[in-house]
């Protein structure tokens, strides 16, 4: 057995009654990431050689949404803490080194707390290591209780604790480093005679000292990062921090925010040096950034690969590709499976869905470029929209290099514009344009002498026509008034 071995389990089964949520409570996100992956995650960076977690209540949901590896243990009932570590005596049975338990409702902590805690309970060659903090307000914590000599000796729920109980400020936070033999010999000895008829995980450590094991506490100063979350307050609370984290780390490597009080970054995202967040700015999912963009205000990027030095400006992007050098928006919506080649100009009001554009293609104002391909140094003049649907079915506009379609045109799909062609304004193109030909598509413009004259004489007199015949009728209707002289 290796020394520094040790495994880690993450217990996930509850509902989350306070939530007031159909989704099981640790399924709930914290910067993009479910809160039960946020646990598994700090187990895995603080170096665990493997992982359980314990699912109940939704846990099908929960368990599709897990990338990490993690054996799945299942608690069909939830009967306390203690009983859903009882669901796990195969893992424990595997494990190699101690085993760190953490809630997951607590998305906070950090990698480096598990390799203190773990080291910590080496050091003191513990049977069981409890991580604590101390609260101005522990109000909902269990309390330790400890000896005239300051040793431990059990925590209290605070269901279950007397006033005096009560007053103590030092709190366990269900942060635990265990020997796995300690748990399989006494979880089955649990009892649940308690106000909540529940199997209480830290009645272990009252057995451990009875059997002559040592309980070491390991007193954490950051009490923040142990903070667990109950309700959808205590949710928003933790995602202002984690975002803060996430932030200051960003600040730290060379990212400039401004206004960072209401830029929002999830935890999957990468963002190079030199780059900017505008104030408004949103970073979600696995969103990359390369170095030298500038980013907002207020524009929202979510799973998409942007390259360097690109200026995105009040625009969403989802599921997208952009290469170095595009400038986007204001007011810009590139949707999912769209790749933008270097150099593009994607303006403002412009919508590209599923569309492929080399480099240099401009598409400066109000367009629709749907199911697409557009070769280079093409123009997309203004009004332009690609007709991509016939009501059952999707179909593709290809558009080859240097072309240029002019305002307000319509392009029905499917249709291939040639290398070099033109599409004149206001045409509607249905058919092939052959390469270097010019696409007319509109009714031809007739030319009337004086007309305009003429029509401008003819409202006016309409205009003083309706005028008379209305004061007529007034004049008509309206009775005299009698005099009283």
């Amino acid at each position: 057995m290796a020394s520094n071995h040790f495994c880690g389990l993450v217990l996930a089964a509850g509902k989350g009654t306070r939530m007031n949520s159909g989704l099981p409570k640790c399924l709930h996100k914290v910067s993009g990431v479910s809160m039960a992956a946020h646990a598994l995650r700090a187990l895995k960076g603080a170096g665990a050689s493997s992982m359980a977690i314990i699912l109940g209540h939704g846990g099908e949901l929960l368990q599709a949404s897990l990338e990490e590896t993690a054996q799945i243990v299942w608690q069909k009932e939830q009967l306390g803490t203690g009983h859903a570590v009882m669901q796990s005596k195969k893992f424990l049975e595997s494990c190699q080194g101690p085993v760190v338990i953490l809630p997951g409702d607590a998305p906070l902590i950090e990698s480096e707390s598990v390799r203190t805690l773990v080291q910590a309970h080496r050091d003191a060659k513990a049977t069981a290591t409890v991580a604590c903090v101390s609260l101005s307000d522990p109000t909902g914590y269990g309390r330790i209780v400890r000896g005239a000599n300051g040793e431990f000796q059990k925590i209290i729920e605070e269901k279950d604790a007397s006033a005096e109980v009560r007053a103590i400020s030092e709190v366990g936070v269900s942060v635990y480093c265990f020997e796995p033999t300690a748990l399989l010999e006494y979880l089955p000895k649990l009892k649940n005679n308690n106000s909540q008829s529940e199997y209480y995980l830290v009645d272990v450590l009252s057995m451990i000292l009875a059997g002559k094991g040592m309980v070491h506490v390991h007193n954490f100063a950051n009490s923040e990062e142990f903070e667990g979350v109950n309700d959808r307050w205590q949710l928003a609370l933790a995602q202002s921090k984690m975002n803060t984290r996430i932030l200051k780390r960003l600040a730290g490597t060379g990212v400039t925010l401004v206004n960072w009080q209401t830029i929002s970054v999830d935890a999957d995202c990468e963002v190079s040096p030199d780059v900017t967040l505008f104030e408004g700015t949103s970073l979600k999912g696995k969103t990359k950034l390369g170095s030298g963009c500038k980013i907002g205000p207020y524009s929202l990027v979510q799973d998409s690969n942007i390259g360097e030095n690109c200026k995105i400006v009040m625009s969403h992007l989802v599921n997208c590709k952009v290469a170095d050098r595009v400038a986007v928006g204001p007011f810009a919506n590139v949707r999912p499976h769209s790749d933008i080649s270097s150099d593009c100009k994607i303006g403002n009001f412009v919508e590209i869905k599923n569309a492929q554009l080399s480099s240099h293609v401009s598409a400066s104002h109000l367009s629709y470029i749907g199911d697409a391909e557009i070769g280079e140094n093409t123009n997309i003049g203004a009004g332009t929209i690609f007709c991509n649907y016939n009501g059952f079915s999707k179909n593709r506009v290809s558009v080859g290099k240097e072309v240029f379609v002019g305002s307000n045109s319509t392009l029905v799909a499917p249709i291939t514009i040639g290398e070099g062609a033109m599409v004149a304004a206001g045409s509607v193109v249905t058919v092939d344009v052959p390469g270097q030909a010019a696409a007319f598509g509109r009714a031809r413009t007739e030319i009337k002498a004086g007309w305009a004259t003429e029509w401008r004489q003819r409202m006016r007199e309409r205009k003083e026509e309706a005028r008379r015949q209305s004061e007529e009728v007034t004049t008509e209707t309206t009775p005299m008034r009698k005099s009283w002289d």
